[in-house]
């Protein structure tokens, strides 16, 4: 009997914990065949090798694609899509899956659907619907959903908005957030144990810091994360644990930013190009506020109840719930969000804040969708017109 084979494409540290699940309820149905391309960010020192994770979770990487340049310049980032295109269409025709699931709205993502799609190879696309006015993974993201065939949302606001966008209602389905599996089903650490872990002791009040590029704004992102550093120094005792950026244009700046940061503040601060969703999410839970601009803090941190304090532009437009505090990208503005996510007033808002991502339940109905669905005449897309409705 033919396993129906599905492949999976990952590029970076947090994609891959959001689709640990889904790449773990794959593996162990013994009707499907688990395939799983790594590229982008796995595959570089820079930013921690993170491909060895994958395997020490047990998982047999099928593929490699390098494309990622050392550059984050937009030229940079450009000429890497198109390596990228090269080396997933040579690694797409070997593998030969029945479905490519590609999440989100990264550049390495973008890469591998368009090789798929001149293949012919039908598409599951996750996260879709979504919007992010201040990256460019805004427009990758749709892109993306105009050349799938399969849509996994994550929520019913953003499933409307597929269909918006011209996609059959009965491919567009709305689980939730595979991402909040993890808080369903990992056993997170005890503190004592993520500071043993990480070698750090999180003091009276502790910030988890993580800032990316953004990559539409006006500003620089220097200057933005220059402003972030000033007004975290307004709290000389707090503990910090930052993660670092990904590989967006400027995000190799930001970094080199970080590190001259830690070397002048290793007494209170500690920085981790990868801290894996174990470590990343206990951390989230021991600390008394989020502080950055990563798509964390709107999918998990509601969810373990934490205030979010959420700088600039680059997840404008996303779904919130009770506990983000928007904030521009200024010292005195981030100073001013911080306190009030840190006062009592606040945190006791927190005990009603509910996640607008579902209930940690889609990895399973995920893979019992490809597992079902019929691929018959499925590369046969007809717009649907929603003024015919």
């Amino acid at each position: 009997m033919h396993k129906r084979k599905i492949c999976i494409v990952t590029g970076t540290r947090a994609e891959y914990g959001l689709l640990y699940w889904l790449i773990k309820e794959i593996q162990d149905d013994p009707d499907l065949e688990i395939q799983i391309v790594a590229t982008g960010m796995h595959l570089s020192p820079e930013f921690g090798l993170t491909y060895k994770k994958i395997e020490e979770d047990g998982f047999t990487i099928s593929e490699k694609v390098e494309m990622l340049l050392s550059s984050d310049t937009p030229n940079g980032i450009a000429k890497s899509i198109g390596l990228g295109v090269i080396g997933f269409a040579d690694a797409l025709e070997r593998l030969k899956p029945d479905i490519l699931v590609v999440p989100a709205d990264r550049f390495e993502i973008f890469a591998a659907a368009q090789a798929a799609m001149a293949l012919r190879i039908p598409m599951a696309h996750i996260y879709g619907g979504e919007t992010t006015e201040g990256a460019i993974d805004e427009a990758i993201r749709h892109a993306i959903t105009k050349m799938a065939h399969l849509h996994f949302t994550a929520a019913e606001q953003y499933r409307r908005r597929v269909i918006q966008l011209g996609e059959n209602p009965h491919r567009v389905l709305n689980f939730g957030a595979p991402g909040l599996d993890n808080l369903k089903k990992l056993k997170l650490l005890t503190k004592n144990s993520l500071e043993k872990a990480i070698d750090f002791k999180l003091g009276k009040t502790s910030f988890l810091i993580t800032y990316h590029p953004a990559t539409l704004s006006d500003v620089l992102p220097e200057k933005s994360f220059e402003e972030l550093l000033r007004a975290i120094d307004h709290f000389p005792d707090a503990k910090i644990i930052f993660t670092k950026a990904n590989a967006d244009s400027a995000g190799r700046i930001i970094n080199k930013m970080l590190d001259n940061y830690i070397e002048k503040n290793s007494h209170r601060a500690i920085v981790f190009t990868s801290m894996g969703q174990l470590l990343y999410l206990s951390a989230m839970k021991y600390v008394d506020i989020v502080i950055g601009n990563s798509s964390s803090g709107l999918l998990e941190a509601p969810t373990l109840k934490k205030p979010v304090v959420n700088i600039g532009n680059r997840q404008q437009g996303r779904l919130r719930a009770e506990s983000i505090i928007d904030c521009e990208e200024k010292a005195d503005a981030i100073i001013e969000s911080i306190n009030k996510g840190l006062s009592p007033a606040f945190k006791n808002t927190l005990k009603n804040a509910v996640s607008p991502y579902g209930q940690g339940v889609a990895s399973f109905k995920i893979k019992e969708y490809l597992k079902k669905v019929s691929l018959k005449n499925i590369l046969v897309k007809k717009f649907y017109d929603m003024s015919n409705e």
